[in-house]
Formats: structure tokens, C-alpha cells, sequence
């Protein structure tokens, strides 16, 4: 009895485990997300609102020599830009292929595809750092990648 009884309690503690970390990646995706329905909804606060005070925005780029090189934006102005956007106009169409989570640090690898004026303009991949905060999951920094070959 005394086994059955164990063998119970570490099923549940599993089955609670796994809810737990389910829960926490969905939570990390849902921030995601919600960036990129406020970009293709041309909604600057709710883009605004996915990110730190203090979070970094930076894109790689590829040099004309060949070498590569990162630009920064600031979030205020990303945001700027998609506020004066049509709504459907900014569509990123992302795939989650990693997240890691330990406590309130979080980082997710996220391949895409971006369509402009519904038109392919590029695609790359994110990589996100996010923070969980007292608001919920905070992206902290995103990288990304651009190129217009080898993409679908």
C-alpha cells in the first residue's frame, strides 16, 4: 500500500510539475504574441506595453565587405513607426521552436517570416530575452536576423 501510495504522489507531483512549466512557456509566448498582433493591429501602446523600460531592440546586418554588423533601435521608435502604420500592414509570422525558462528568466528562438503590405519582404529569427515582473513576462532584449534568401 505504502507503494501504491508513493508511486500516487509522484505522479501528481509530475503531472503538476509539467502543468507548471506549461504554464510558464505558454506565458512567454502569450508576450510574444501580443507583440506582434499589436504590430499588425498598428497599435503602438500594446507594443509599448510587451517590453521593459529598459529594453534593448538590435538587428544584425550584413555589410556590403561581407561582415556583419548590429544596429540598435529604440523601442519608442519602433513603436512610432508601427503607430503610423495601416493596420496589417507590419505582419511577422513566427514559429516558437525553443523557450528556456529558469525562474523569472526566460529566452525564446523564434524563426520568421515578414510580410509588408502583404508582400514577402524578408525573414530571420528573433531571439528573445524576456524577465518576469510584477506585470507578467517582459521582453528585455530582442535580436534579430534579416535576409531576403533562403527563406520558405
Amino acid at each position: 500500500m505504502k507503494k501504491i501510495t508513493f508511486f500516487l504522489f509522484l505522479q501528481i507531483c509530475c503531472v503538476s510539475m509539467n502543468v507548471t512549466a506549461q504554464t510558464a512557456t505558454d506565458s512567454v509566448k502569450a508576450v510574444i504574441n501580443k507583440l506582434f498582433t499589436a504590430m499588425i493591429e498598428a497599435d503602438d501602446n500594446a507594443l509599448l506595453d510587451c517590453f521593459s523600460d529598459s529594453a534593448i531592440l538590435q538587428t544584425v546586418t550584413k555589410i556590403e565587405d561581407g561582415s556583419f554588423s548590429i544596429q540598435n533601435e529604440s523601442i519608442t521608435e519602433f513603436a512610432s513607426f508601427i503607430a503610423h502604420e495601416t493596420k496589417g500592414n507590419a505582419d511577422e509570422r513566427i514559429q516558437f521552436e525553443t523557450i528556456k525558462i529558469d525562474g523569472p528568466l526566460a529566452i525564446a528562438w523564434t524563426p520568421y517570416q515578414f510580410y509588408y503590405k502583404g508582400a514577402f519582404s524578408h525573414c530571420g529569427v528573433n531571439s528573445f530575452q524576456c524577465l518576469r515582473t510584477n506585470k507578467g513576462w517582459r521582453i528585455i532584449y530582442l535580436v534579430d536576423t534579416r535576409r531576403r534568401q533562403g527563406c520558405i
